[in-house]
């Protein structure tokens, strides 16, 4: 019977459920999966891109462990590819590849001044506050005042967990470094700024909320953004989401103000023009152009300038891929240039045999996991298919690629380490009743999770 070598690059959900998916598939072949990530722990942006104090997370990573658990796919954590494992080496191993490396770098802000000390790109942020191994353990909040450029979810989370009070994340599995910085932070104003109006945000009503309950923190709205016009009342009155969205910022315009030690200021119809510089290179001030509707949904100029005072800015209007050693890239969209997961090569548009894509590099990062799980198996019903366009491999034995990682020196984590990694921070949370305290130091984590 015809067996299939599949090697998945990228242990985030699109991986994961893309693995998942291509097990429990009807196939006339036998399948034998390799998850190779370049972290020694699995489940990509749930473990390293959402904010620490969402415990929904929890559900979705109970679900990943269940299929990383059931013993059928094996994970070679603390693997690079390009680096420790290349595309030849894929192609001597494995009938085909599935890239399903996500979006991990910030979409750029094209503005003066965007490139000033104190101008920072969201994704950065994230990941230092959900202990990234690859990152600074310090972040600078010695500023009052700072500016977050975004509507969108991300958007939101950076601006709670600046505004949030560091005792408050305590329950989380926040890492330590981080709630001592937070817990020293200066940082009294937030402002987020979004181009559009209150009825065209893109964030959902659970995150909205979320904003809403923080402790001493008072949510500052300004009447002149709540003037609604005809698209956007059709909008409010047609659409669930909107409705609700809505709802949640009426009842915070009533809310009575002026208490709390930190604030959080919510300004709409705000177009990014520059970032002001000090005379030093550093962020002084937010200069934006106030817009209104166009009546068809969108926004236009008004020609009103206004500027506030601040000492950092962040830019969260969203993810951008990065390029593939070997694979087609495509610059504009950050993406694999691909058909339904198919890679495709720009110069010929032909199908690039034996490579796929699933998940945000496939089709750029929008979407929940509902949007995953679709991709993934969009792609998979192709990789079935076309059997007759996998690659040949001239070492296909399981056996074959552990011994080329023993060879190069690579000290990879599997199932049992991320188990080991799982329990050690588990037990670093269990004596302040917190659910798990991360291990931050990729030196410290691969100890952990090979046994040393």
């Amino acid at each position: 019977m015809t067996k299939l070598r599949l090697a998945v690059v990228g242990a985030g959900p699109a991986g994961i459920y893309a693995s998942d998916i291509l097990l429990k598939a009807e196939r006339k072949f036998e399948v034998s999966i390799d998850l190779f990530e370049q972290l020694p722990a699995p489940y990509g942006l749930v473990r390293y891109g959402v904010a620490p104090d969402h415990p929904r997370i929890k559900g979705i990573i109970n679900a990943l462990r269940d299929v990383l658990d059931r013993g059928d796919i094996r994970i070679f954590g603390n693997v690079r590819y390009g680096e420790d494992v290349t595309l030849d080496d894929l192609k001597k191993h494995y009938n085909a590849v599935i890239f399903a490396t996500g979006a991990i770098r910030d979409h750029s802000l094209d503005i003066p001044g965007v490139e000033l000390a104190g101008s920072y790109g969201a994704a950065a942020f994230v990941n230092w506050y959900d202990g990234h191994p690859d990152v600074p353990r310090d972040w600078p909040l010695d500023q009052k005042s700072v500016a977050v450029v975004g509507n969108g979810n991300v958007a939101l989370d950076v601006s709670r967990i600046l505004a949030k009070h560091a005792e408050d994340l305590l329950v989380t599995e926040i890492p330590d470094n981080v709630y001592e910085r937070l817990q020293a932070s200066e940082v009294t104003d937030v402002h987020v700024f979004g181009r559009r109006g209150p009825a065209q945000v893109k964030f959902t009503p659970l995150e909205l909320r979320e904003l809403g309950e923080m402790n001493d923190v008072d949510m500052i709205l300004y009447d002149e953004d709540f003037d609604y016009d005809e698209a956007s009342k059709e909008a409010i009155a047609s659409n669930k989401q909107v409705m609700v969205i809505d709802r949640v910022l009426q009842k915070w315009r009533q809310r009575e103000t002026g208490q709390a030690s930190r604030r959080l200021h919510l300004h709409f119809f705000a177009k990014p023009l520059e970032v002001v510089d000090d005379g030093e290179g550093n962020v002084a001030a937010f200069r934006y152009e106030r817009t209104r509707p166009d009546g068809e949904g969108g926004v236009e100029g008004t020609g009103e300038i206004r500027e506030i005072a601040i000492g950092q800015l962040y830019r969260a209007i969203g993810y951008f891929g990065s390029p593939l050693d070997g694979i087609p890239f495509d610059e504009k969209l950050g993406i694999l240039p691909n058909h339904e997961g198919r890679v495709m090569d720009r110069a010929t548009n032909e199908q690039v045999h034996g490579v796929y894509a699933t998940g945000w590099i496939k089709r750029g990062p929008i979407g929940l996991i509902g949007h995953t799980k679709s991709d993934a198996m969009e792609t998979v019903s192709h990789i079935i298919n076309d059997q007759g366009n996998w690659w040949t491999p001239e070492f296909p034995d399981e056996q074959a690629i552990v011994d080329v990682l023993n060879e190069r020196g690579v000290e990879y984590t599997d199932l049992d380490g991320w188990h080991n990694l799982d329990a050690h921070e588990i037990a670093l949370g269990e004596p302040h009743d917190r659910a798990r305290i991360k291990v931050v130091p990729r030196d410290e984590m691969v100890k952990i999770s090979r046994g040393r």
